[in-house]
C-alpha cells in the first residue's frame, strides 16, 4: 500500500491568504503569551509570532506552546492574572501554607529526642 504525504506548505499559504484578506498585521516585540486554562493549567508560548486585526476580531499567535502548571511561571506572571484566576492563587497559597505547618510540625518531633533539663542545669547533672 503506497501512502500519499500531503504538502502541508500549501495549507499555510491558503492560511497565510485568508489572515492577509482579513487585514492581520504583525505585532514585533512580543516575547512571551500565556492562555489561561479553566484547569488551572496555563499554555505557555515563548517568544511566539503574534499577528492580529482588531476589526476582524482576530488573533494568530503561532510557535512552540508548551502546557505548564501556574506554580512553575510564579512570580513572573502575577500581573497577568485577572479574577477568574484568583481561586487558582489560592488553592495555590493554602497549599504553600499547609506545607509550611507540615514541616514545622516535623521539626517539633525532631526535638522530642532532646530531654527536658528542668530550669537548673547543675542539678540535672549532679542527679546522672
Amino acid at each position: 500500500k503506497v501512502v500519499k504525504h500531503q504538502n502541508h506548505g500549501a495549507d499555510d499559504k491558503q492560511l497565510q491568504a485568508q489572515l492577509k484578506r482579513l487585514g492581520v498585521n504583525n505585532i514585533p516585540g512580543i516575547e512571551e503569551v500565556n492562555m489561561f486554562k479553566e484547569d488551572g493549567s496555563v499554555l505557555h508560548f515563548s517568544a511566539p509570532k503574534v499577528q492580529a486585526s482588531v476589526a476582524a476580531n482576530t488573533y494568530v499567535v503561532a510557535g512552540h506552546g508548551e502546557s505548564k502548571r501556574l506554580e512553575e511561571l510564579l512570580p513572573g506572571i502575577i500581573n497577568q492574572l485577572g479574577p477568574d484566576n484568583l481561586v487558582n492563587l489560592k488553592r495555590i497559597a493554602e497549599g504553600f501554607a499547609a506545607n509550611s505547618e507540615a514541616g514545622k510540625k516535623a521539626g517539633s518531633s525532631a526535638d522530642d529526642d532532646i530531654p527536658d533539663v528542668g530550669s537548673n542545669f547543675e542539678e540535672v547533672s549532679k542527679t546522672d
